[in-house]
């Protein structure tokens, strides 16, 4: 989302193009046809259920001018009331991993900072990394709590956008390259978010895998590949979680903008889903009145305007021109009666209307446990060839080291910055968790635009190793240099992508510099995703990814590192050995031409192009190590029903320490008309275990676990044959195999 001064230009040229040129209808590429089973949705005719007729009469009383108030914005983060009618204001909010701090209008910069604070909740990359849809729940339903008590009425947010390329600046806010993984994830989260009285908002629908050139940037991609990998997170969100609301992307999706795409919104999220809530505009995403009337956006929003003087709302693409148009008979009322009808439906649907809704709360000692709890399980151990860790009692000296150490990340990223009350880092996180060990601290390098190797910071980090039992390196990403300067976003941050997967300011001859002074050192890396680790990792015996973390996430490091919690976090994605392999750049198109994408690489996404066309990633998707052992056995498939199969299986602690582990089963079909991966994540559950205890976990595989979208026919198909299922710790990890014809 787009909120700074830098963006006001873009928005001021829109502004001006109000009028004729709005109105004009520029023809779409041509889409497929929708499939066999589509559910139509008409504009008339919606249930008279007793809220419907409520929304009748309203929408009866209402003149016109109303009515387009409140289908755009009257303010940075508000959409129009109605006062005389008792209809509020539609208040939002980011972001995906806490509620925002407060700005825009109405708000006093000098007021004390704790009443726009909100806890910090690891991000979404961490939080997949779980594995965990009932955590995704319990963050979703502290989040929306939090949003509620905050005053918010949407919260914008989960972002679920397929992880195409680890370039991308905020994969750190979505989830997977898997649309499974997303789906279980998603569904949990915007089901607990909801049950707090606010609306989630999914986003970014869709395609937004790459922040360059993401306003103008037209993606073309497969039908296949749409159905398959890019559209399953969403319909599952819409179908399955019930997302009250859903933003429309800023990219192109086959010559036409997402937010008013008529196949995205119209034909499929509307006629196919069935969807009833509002699609809202990603902020300044509108490019044309006529098609965002007829194709679906129900609600316009934009950038801040509040730096300008008196900034006139009305003149958005949803403003004064839809009154024209009515007036002039070009547009149909219903067109406009529709989107209010939605509007007013979400207001009842979450008690805006009666303001009975519970009041929620903000910075709660419960909320900032779920997040530590995230934080836990989302952190994954990498490596651990020496047993390093655990750390044991004969460590009493600690070098920690590096800039990450000691550098909050909440206010980082862009939109989705949180002005939390505290911010455990993994310094401060290790200082706590045991008073007899010394801890020393080295900076080891600088964030900083430009920042190379510091020589000096590398001998004083070495020197600190050197004289310490072990060393701890925390290093990879960050969100920027200035976190208050949106220009200053870097790596993983809004609006911008990575220009490589290159650790940046010399941590890699920092890292090789330690190694030498103390071989006992740990590896943890900051970020939204993998970087290239080649010149040291197989010198460094343990690493651990620790995402972004959350407000706890110092607290979660150090309960890991001590063995006080034992990891079970498993990779969401991929992390490719170079930026070469990965299939986006090797097979497809990154960041395309400055006018268009192409997705060549199709459904061969993450893991299903690595198993696929055999290439190695370096750690690959589903996997993380624990502290203790499991064994998999008694592996039976069979029928249980049209189209279904259980797949039953035992999980067994084989070692010394209570864990977690995410048994995983994907799928292969034997021999199919068409190109399918080598294996497709379609079920998994994550069991904890006692050492020595055991399990037995029963799954049930619906016909989709077996189905491919046929181009040819339009829809659906699955092709008889032998089916394989392989159940094991990843990917890579497969521990049992049966198969069965269907």
């Amino acid at each position: 989302m787009m909120t700074n001064l830098r963006k006001c230009a873009f928005l001021l040229i829109s502004l001006a193009a109000v009028g004729p040129i709005m109105a004009q209808q520029s023809t779409p590429a041509q889409q497929p046809k929708p499939p066999e089973g589509s559910k139509p949705m008409a504009i008339k005719g919606a249930p008279k259920d007793p809220t419907e007729l409520k929304i009748d009469q309203l929408i009866k009383k209402m003149t016109l001018a109303e009515k387009v108030d409140m289908i755009h914005a009257s303010s940075s983060f508000t959409s129009g009331g109605i006062p005389r009618l008792g209809i509020p204001e539609l208040t939002m909010s980011d972001g995906p991993h806490g509620v925002r701090l407060e700005h825009g209008r109405g708000w006093d910069e000098t007021l004390v900072h704790v009443f726009d604070s909100a806890t910090y909740f690891p991000t979404g990359v961490c939080l997949a990394a779980t594995w965990n849809p009932q955590l995704g729940y319990q963050q979703g339903s502290a989040l929306g709590s939090e949003s509620n008590a905050r005053g918010k009425d949407v919260q914008l947010g989960p972002g679920i956008n397929i992880i195409r390329t680890p370039l991308n600046g905020r994969n750190f806010e979505y989830m997977s390259e898997d649309p499974y993984l997303v789906s279980r994830m998603v569904v949990g989260e915007i089901k607990g978010m909801q049950s707090q009285g606010i609306s989630a908002c999914v986003k970014h629908y869709l395609a937004n895998n790459q922040e360059i050139g993401r306003s103008h940037i037209d993606v073309e991609m497969s039908e296949r590949a749409l159905r398959e990998i890019y559209l399953p997170g969403f319909k599952a969100a819409i179908t399955e979680g019930g997302a009250n609301t859903i933003m429309g992307a800023y990219n192109k999706f086959r010559g036409q903008f997402c937010t008013e795409n008529a196949y995205l919104i119209d034909t499929i999220l509307k006629k196919e889903w069935g969807f009833k809530g509002i699609v809202i505009s990603d902020w300044g995403a509108v490019h044309n009145t006529m098609e965002a009337l007829e194709n679906g956006t129900d609600l316009e929003m934009g950038t801040d305007l509040s730096m300008l003087p008196n900034p006139d709302y009305h003149k958005f693409f949803l403003g004064d021109t839809v009154m024209t148009l009515v007036r002039d008979g070009a547009v149909s009322e219903a067109l406009v009666d529709d989107k209010v009808r939605r509007i007013l439906r979400i207001m009842f649907k979450t008690h805006m209307m009666d303001h009975s809704r519970a009041k929620g709360a903000f910075d709660t000692k419960a909320h900032q446990m779920v997040a530590r709890k995230v934080a836990e399980e989302g952190i994954v151990l990498l490596k651990n060839t020496q047993n390093l860790l655990p750390l044991n009692n004969n460590v009493r000296r600690i070098a920690v080291i590096g800039a990450n150490a000691d550098r909050p990340n909440a206010q980082g990223g862009g939109s989705s910055q949180v002005r939390s009350l505290y911010e455990v880092t993994p310094l401060q996180g290790l200082k706590n968790a045991n008073s007899n060990v010394e801890i020393t601290y080295a900076q080891g390098y600088t964030i900083a635009r430009g920042a190379q190797a510091d020589k000096a910071l590398i001998a004083q980090a070495a020197q600190a190793a050197a004289q310490a039992d072990v060393a701890i390196i925390v290093g990879g990403w960050t969100h920027g240099y200035d976190y208050a300067v949106w220009k200053d976003n870097a790596y993983d941050a809004e609006d911008v992508d990575k220009p490589d997967m290159n650790m940046p300011f010399g941590q890699d001859e920092l890292i090789k510099a330690v190694v030498k002074a103390n071989p006992k050192t740990i590896v943890v890396l900051m970020g939204g995703g993998p970087i290239d680790m080649t010149q040291w990792e197989n010198t460094v015996p343990s690493i651990l990814q620790a995402w972004y973390p959350g407000l706890e996430g110092g607290t979660a490091l150090a309960n890991i590192l001590y063995g006080k919690v034992n990891p079970s976090g498993k990779l969401p994605m991929s992390f490719p050995v170079k930026l070469e392999d990965v299939p986006a750049h090797k097979l497809g198109e990154y960041p395309g031409d400055d006018t268009t994408v192409r997705y060549n690489d199709g459904i061969y996404v993450g893991y299903r192009y690595y198993d696929t066309y055999k290439v190695a990633p370096l750690f690959p998707f589903g996997y993380g190590l624990s502290y203790t052992t499991f064994g998999y056995s008694n592996l039976s498939v069979t029928p249980a029903g049209p189209g279904k199969v259980t797949v039953r299986f035992t999980v067994r602690n084989t070692g010394t320490r209570p864990g977690a582990e995410v048994a995983q089963v994907y799928v292969h079909e034997a021999k199919c008309s068409v190109d399918r991966p080598e294996k497709e994540l379609k079920s998994f559950e994550k069991v904890y275990l006692e050492p020595g205890a055991s399990k037995t976990i029963t799954l049930t595989l619906n016909k989709d676990a077996f189905q491919y979208y046929s181009e040819a026919k339009r829809q659906w198909v699955m092709e008889p044959g032998r089916f394989d299922f392989l159940v094991g710790s990843s990917s890579r990890d497969i521990r049992l195999t049966g198969n069965l014809e269907l």
